[in-house]
Parts: C-alpha cells; structure tokens; sequence
C-alpha cells in the first residue's frame, strides 16, 4: 500500500491522514512494502514461539530470505517479517506463510518449506511434525473414539488442500473461488452443467417479498438547518466519532453546526441526513451520531474515535 492510496482512502473517508495510516501500519494483512511473489512470510515472535525457537526460524528467513524484514529476497520470490501473536501457541513455534499456518517448525523443516515453495511445490499446511491438530505431543489423552473417523488432514489444512487454495494462488493461475456451501464455483462463467447435484437439488431461494418491505429504509424529512452558527461559533463537529474533516464542512453545508441540533433529529430527519450525506451515506446511522450529540449537548466527555 502506497502512501497515496492511503491518504486518497483517508480523504475519502473524511479522516485524518494519520488515523488511515494507524490502520495500514497495525495490521499485519497490510504490507507497506512489496512482498516476494511467491509468499510474505510472517514468523510469530510472542512468547509461546520465542521459547520454542522462533529465533531460529527468524535466524533461516535472513540467511534465506534477506537481512532485514520487508525486504524482498534476491530472486524476488520471497520476503519476510516477525508478527506478534498469531494464537496458534499450543503448535510453536509457527509461522503464517500466505493465508496458511505451519505449525511445530523447526530451522530445518522452514529451510526445507521455502525450498519447496521456490520449487513451485505448495506444502500442506499444518503441523509439520506429524501432529494433526493442536493435540499432545504424545497422542491424544481424551476423544479417542474420534481418532478412527477423522480426514487426513485437520479441518483448516483439510479445507486447503481440497480447494487447492493455499499460497499457490499468488502465482496467479489459481482456479476460482469457491462456495462449497452452494456446491459450484463462485465464478458467474462456469457453464451450468458443472453445478453439483446437491446445488441443483437446492438453489438459492429468493428473498421474500415481505423481508423485503420489512427493509424499507424510513421516509426521510430535512432537519430544521440554520444559515450560520449561533453567535457566529460552530462546536467542533469532528468530535463526534465517524466525522473527519470533510463530513464536518458536509454538515456546516447542510446547517447543521451545533450537538444540539443534532441531537434532536428524530428518525425521519435522520434517515434524511443518512440521504444527503454523499460519500458518506448511512454514516450518520451507522455511527450513532444523534445518541453521541446528545450526550456532547449535555456535557459529557465524546467517545473515543
């Protein structure tokens, strides 16, 4: 994510640059540098893997990969960072490699994975050290009589490997998504004939015309608006959560500049502001602007943004 395109979202969204960037710079999904065409490496740092050697996992991605995170490897295929917890303690030390866990590596068993990766090879996610899930080390001491029936695989790496869905896809000659609770693929050009019987048996029922109306927004009515702020002094709108900048100087254009005018929209008058509030629509709703105004008309502290 380029700065641009953050501060473009920021603008849209009538936020402060900072507060997008707070977003873009906290999550590990957003990258702020490119990442290795292949795969983004995300080695867990917390306690549970540190203990069980995630420095040394830490050690292979810079001999392999680059010295520093973010940093794209020679070959452009990889690139690699420590995240905080990824809540898969009982199988440290781990590491997210795409969308995928594995779980129970060692210096040895990344070397080997990344080797495979570069190869074009996608490894089944999972533990790596023959544990199916997050059982024991030494087998399983409860449940036992669900051993017999269970896949090759645990349910999240079983899900992988049926839909061929794992790191694979970056190269971008996956297959499309897929729906498995409607039993066909989610692409609109896959020919009829390819429907499963159990899609085909079932389809998706139309919505009722009753939920329907059911959903019909309010009819909406224009608050009572002013041309200028009382005493020539308009509150600070911004302090209500949801309204940045731009959605301020909205409102000071639509004449509303005072928590007291907004704190008495009723539900009509709201659904008309949700209305006019364009490229922000709902947002009024959304943020509960009209239980905040009151609370701001009446003196109490705003809630946190």
């Amino acid at each position: 994510m380029t700065r641009p395109a953050i501060e473009y979202v920021a603008d849209m969204l009538g936020m402060a640059y900072i507060r997008a960037l707070e977003v873009a710079t906290f999550y590990f999904m957003f990258q702020l540098q490119p990442v290795g065409s292949v795969a983004h490496i995300q080695i867990c740092g917390t306690t549970s893997c540190m203990i069980c050697g995630a420095e040394e996992l830490i050690a292979v991605c810079k001999e392999l990969i680059a010295p520093a995170p973010h940093t794209l490897s020679a070959d452009g295929k990889f690139s690699w960072e420590e995240v905080e917890c990824l809540g898969a303690c009982a199988n440290a030390p781990m590491a997210q490699i795409g969308k995928d866990y594995y779980e129970d590596l060692t210096a040895d068993t990344l070397r080997a994975l990344i080797g495979r990766f570069s190869k074009g090879e996608v490894p089944v996610p999972g533990p790596q050290n023959g544990r199916y899930a997050s059982e024991p080390l030494k087998g399983l001491t409860s449940l036992q009589e669900f051993e017999s029936g269970r896949k090759q695989y645990n349910a999240s790496a079983q899900l992988a490997v049926d839909f061929g869905d794992t790191v694979k896809r970056i190269d971008g000659t996956e297959v499309p998504l897929t729906t498995p609770w409607l039993g066909k693929s989610a692409s609109d050009k896959a020919p009829a004939k390819t429907a499963t019987k159990a899609a085909a048996a079932k389809p998706v029922a139309e919505e009722p015309k009753a939920a329907k109306a059911e959903a019909a927004p309010v009819a909406g009515q224009k608050p009572a608006a002013l041309s200028a702020p009382r005493g020539g002094k308009a509150d600070d709108l911004k302090i209500i959560k949801g309204v940045g900048p731009k959605l301020e100087e909205l409102l000071h254009s639509l004449g509303f500049y005072h928590f007291d005018q907004i704190a008495a929209w009723t539900a009509a008058e709201l659904a008309w502001v949700d209305d006019n509030l364009e490229g922000f629509k709902g947002r009024a709703s959304r943020d509960a602007w009209v239980e905040q105004a009151k609370a701001l008309a009446a003196g109490k502290p705003p809630a946190e943004k």
